[in-house]
């Protein structure tokens, strides 16, 4: 019986119709040649189980995203066999296998984009790759659409908030798997670069569908790719050829500046390179970059100091919740030999006075406490800014998490470590947060039974709010429509956020914390301008 008259099962004709929909796409979205057209049918045929494809004669219809006609292909995968469980991770595994079969070699992508750069400049060679990277589905677009977005007008700009509903949660069932499985020892990481093609497992994502782009900086080898759960506009990562733990140093700073030289339309930062004030992945030297304006670009300048030994570079004081110094200068090696003094004398600077230690005894060892989270950009007129942003990591008995970490009383928001998006003024605030939010909303419009079982039930799932939801309830009432409940809220959680980045300065924005941060500029010979 063939796939056109085979009535007993409705969902393989459906599939076989889902495959050629997805050559279509393929071909009408160049992820592949028209040459390559039945090879790439037959690999997915062959997937599947199918000896021939669909027999329907209608033309396969156009489509702007491959994710519906992935959704019908996994759900046939799971009725014959082809996944264990129907579930994210599952589902997750075998679309990037799909999306694999439906892109060029990893050296024709590079061919392309290397040729495009040469042929019509470096912006349209990265236009094409982040189109190609969601047209692959490496990028998920359906479900980074679903995040949560607003701003928050603040005295330092408007900062922009994000309820993070991207990555899939993992079951149960999944979490124990992963347990069980023995620690990774290839890809030692999600950021090495043997990801590439690999079919993934229960504790790692498949990636047969990424493609990276060999990149030199600082006569080193490393790698430029796309983030697949953006949280801006082309949110990409830099990073090293090999694994090796970060480690910010000067060549760190050069390598920013070595990195806006070809791509000059993008900013690059640095995550600080120590536990609390440091990234999610430590393990592996990467950098993150994209084109996208921050409120901390906005910001202003409160003040602006010179140096000798650094003719044309400027140093400023920005208007920011967390200590940040902005150097400008046209040449980025004066530049760069300021940036790395400033650094060096910071990773030394302490302060009793403003509670700054630099070091502490620890079991014996002398333990360092000061980074810098850096920051880079080109401006309109062709000149380099850094923005150096001062850390500190200590700990004590009674901010355990961090003293320049979010405190505990804004756990219930935020306990997560304050990383280099946020530092520039994008909050990425837990998944969880959409629907607890929107029961404090229903609060605060009148829900009085969800108040009331609050009140009385230790184990609700709002208890990590009780306090700031009673303190809401007593300053303004609960006689709001649910609209304008839904805004306070968000004003609310804006504002625990700013907050949040006062937190995480070393300076704060006092009088005396102000004069303390002069002082450490003064401590290196710099003279207002």
């Amino acid at each position: 019986m063939n796939s056109q008259t085979d009535t007993t099962n409705p969902l393989k004709e459906q599939a076989l119709l889902a495959i050629d929909r997805l050559v279509r796409f393929a071909l009408d979205h160049r992820l592949i040649q028209a040459e390559d057209a039945d090879y790439s049918r037959n690999l997915l045929l062959n997937l599947f189980g199918a000896s021939e494809p669909s027999l329907s004669e209608a033309e396969p219809e156009a489509a702007d995203s491959p994710q519906p006609m992935i959704d019908t292909l996994l759900d046939y995968a799971f009725e014959i066999g082809l996944m264990p469980e129907n579930t994210d991770t599952y589902r997750d595994l075998l679309d990037a296998k799909i999306m694999g079969l439906l892109m060029a070699r990893p050296s024709e992508v590079i061919a392309e984009f290397e040729r495009t750069a040469q042929e019509q400049g470096i912006e349209a060679a990265t236009d094409r790759f982040y189109r190609l990277s969601i047209d692959s589905n490496y990028i998920r677009m359906d479900r980074v659409s679903k995040n949560v977005y607003w701003t928050y007008p603040s005295e330092y700009g408007d900062i922009e908030m994000t309820i993070n509903l991207s990555k899939p949660e993992k079951s149960p069932k999944e979490i124990a798997m992963a347990k069980l499985l023995p620690p990774p020892v290839y890809p030692k990481c999600q950021l090495c670069r043997e990801n590439v093609g690999y079919a993934g497992r229960v504790n790692h994502p498949a990636r047969q569908n990424l493609r990276i782009i060999p990149l030199e900086m600082n006569n080193e080898n490393w790698f430029f790719q796309y983030s697949p759960y953006v949280y801006y506009n082309e949110h990409c990562i830099v990073f090293h050829h090999d694994h090796v733990p970060m480690k910010l140093t000067k060549d760190s700073l050069r390598r920013l500046l070595a990195f806006v030289d070809v791509f000059p339309h993008y900013f690059i930062g640095s995550n600080a390179d120590l536990p609390i004030v440091g990234g999610s992945i430590l393990t592996h030297d990467h950098f993150q970059g994209g084109r996208h304006t921050f409120p901390i670009q906005n910001a202003p300048k409160e003040a602006s100091f010179a140096h000798p030994q650094f003719p044309g570079v400027m140093v400023s004081i920005v208007k920011w919740p967390m200590s940040v110094l902005r150097l400008a200068s046209a040449d980025s090696a004066v530049l760069l030999e300021c940036a790395d003094s400033i650094y060096e004398a910071w990773k030394q600077y302490s302060d009793p006075e403003a509670e700054i230690y630099a070091f502490t005894e620890e079991g014996g060892q002398r333990v360092p406490h000061n980074t810098v989270t850096p920051i880079v950009t080109r401006t309109p007129d062709g000149a380099y800014e850094m923005d150096l942003v001062l850390r500190n990591n200590r700990t004590s008995e009674e901010h355990p998490a961090g003293i320049f970490h979010p405190h505990a009383e804004m756990h219930h928001i935020k306990k997560e470590n304050i990383g280099l998006i946020e530092v520039m003024g994008l909050a990425i605030l837990p998944g969880r947060l959409k629907e607890e939010l929107d029961q404090v909303a229903d609060i605060l419009s009148g829900n009085r039974g969800l108040y009331e079982a609050l009140l009385q039930d230790d184990n609700h799932p709002l208890q990590v709010h009780k306090p700031w939801i009673t303190r809401l309830v007593e300053e303004q009432g609960m006689e709001r429509d649910k609209a304008a409940a839904e805004e306070w809220v968000r004003e609310e959680v804006g504002r625990i956020f700013v907050e949040i980045l006062g937190h995480a300065g070393v300076y704060k924005r006092t009088e005396a914390g102000q004069q303390a941060f002069r002082r450490f500029l003064a401590s290196m010979g710099y003279t207002e301008a």
